[in-house]
């Protein structure tokens, strides 16, 4: 297969995510990935040899407000990070990190590290040598190396991009770190395929080859058939679980099945996980449409359909209720909320509620949900966390995160973007109703 053309004017890489071909000259190409960095971080541009991957990492490091300078901060420490990695699900895998990669890692003098969806470095074992020539550059446990607080690296941009990726040399975006290479796959929970962290393996150029990313991805694999094998089988008795935020068309975890839901009836299962005691008729009708000309029997024809959809037993009418408690991520971040986990309901958040959803009650309880996780981070004033939400979707207009992210990270891009921000707003040529917060939308 020939190589496709890339913008810069020359052949790509045949696989975009590997950093260097067999054959090519690794000192040549970090002095060539050398010059183009300088010119990155000079003007802004980016020139020939680097990577589309790693140009759109670039673009989204200096977004994000990262200088080439920027050091890392340790988040978890002592005893916070040991039971933040005693209750991790990628610990029950660690053994089999150690099996496949601590060998390999040990004797290349590399260094096997495994971060969690949020770039929290939770562990870094290796050679003794190559751990402190890491220390150095604050690769341990409990700092936090995503894109938006270190720059390209590969786990940060394996989590971010949620693939494999090798970063080689003056890849990396924090000049500290252009020394090192290391290859980095995401790991995910093998029943809702969402990204629980990534293991990465990291030392010299010798790692500058396809098959040590190719190695690393096989081993991420292994983990998530290792993490399905140990999630034991879940008795019809079991709680479900429904997962609504960040997705049009909610899933129900139930008996052992995943039973995609259509929007309507996803609408429905959210309305009814939050109201044991259960719903009217009348209430459902107020709640779903806005059109007051629907009638309710066109509600009662939706609830058979989605009884049929369920299965017997789970859906009850008169007033409509589920038999059983169920469990729905919005009612996971409501609670970190409101016992003060702001970090953890900011994880559990993956964006807004149901967002095609122009269901009344829906939208209320999507504005709610909103509004109180950015107000407890605007409070929280972490900076991290702020960045995460600014760079996030949905908060990319978010006026008041931005300017609260200005406030504890004042950096030339958090500033530009919170001028541009608040010259959009004094526009005369804003829509109705577009002023304001400009907050995350809800749709």
């Amino acid at each position: 297969m020939s190589p496709a053309a890339s913008p810069f004017g020359e052949a790509e890489l045949t696989d975009p995510w590997v950093a260097l071909e067999p054959g090519a000259d690794p000192a040549e190409h970090a002095r060539m990935l050398r010059r183009a960095h300088e010119t990155f971080t000079e003007v802004g541009t980016v020139t020939r040899p680097v990577r589309a991957v790693v140009a759109e990492s670039w673009r989204r490091s200096a977004r994000a407000g990262v200088g080439p300078d920027a050091t890392a901060s340790v988040e978890l420490a002592d005893g916070d990070l040991g039971a933040y990695r005693a209750e991790h699900p990628l610990a029950r895998v660690m053994p089999l990190f150690r099996e496949l990669l601590g060998t390999f890692a040990a004797d290349g003098e590399h260094l096997l590290a495994v971060c969690d969806a949020h770039g929290r470095l939770l562990w870094v074992e290796g050679h003794p040598r190559t751990r402190r020539r890491a220390d150095r550059i604050d690769f341990v446990p409990g700092a936090r190396w995503a894109e938006t607080a270190m720059g390209t690296n590969a786990p940060g941009t394996a989590v971010a991009v949620d693939r494999p990726v090798q970063v080689f040399a003056a890849e990396h975006f924090i000049r500290r770190v252009q020394p090192w290479t290391c290859a980095a796959a995401p790991v995910h929970d093998p029943r809702t395929g969402r990204v629980l962290g990534a293991v990465d393996i990291t030392g010299g150029d010798g790692l500058a080859h396809p098959h040590s990313l190719g190695f690393v991805q096989a081993v991420a694999r292994a983990a998530e058939s290792q993490l399905a094998l140990l999630v034991p089988k879940q008795p019809a008795a079991d709680t479900p679980e429904l997962t609504a935020l960040g997705r049009d068309e909610a899933q129900l975890l139930a008996g052992g099945r995943k039973i995609r839901l259509s929007r309507r009836h996803s609408e429905i299962l959210v309305l009814l996980a939050r109201h044991p005691e259960g719903l009217t008729g009348d209430e459902l009708l107020c709640a779903l449409y806005e059109d007051e000309s629907v009638t309710p029997v066109t509600l009662r024809a939706e609830l058979a359909r989605l009884r049929r959809v369920l299965g017997p037993g789970l859906l009850e009418s008169r007033p409509y209720r589920l038999t059983v408690p169920v469990e729905c991520d919005v009612a996971v971040v409501e609670r970190r909320l409101e016992t003060g986990a702001v970090t953890a309901a900011a994880t559990a958040y993956v964006g807004p509620l149901l967002p095609g959803s122009q269901a009344p009650a829906v939208v209320r309880l999507r504005h709610r949900l909103v509004d109180g996780l950015r107000t407890a981070l605007i409070a929280r004033r972490d900076p991290d966390l702020l960045a995460d939400w600014a760079h996030a979707p949905w908060g990319e207009d978010d006026l008041d995160v931005w300017r609260a992210l200005a406030a504890v990270r004042p950096t030339a891009a958090v500033r530009a973007r919170l001028t541009a921000l608040e010259g959009e707003l004094a526009a005369p040529t804003l829509r109705p109703g577009a002023g304001g917060r400009r907050g995350p939308a809800p749709t």
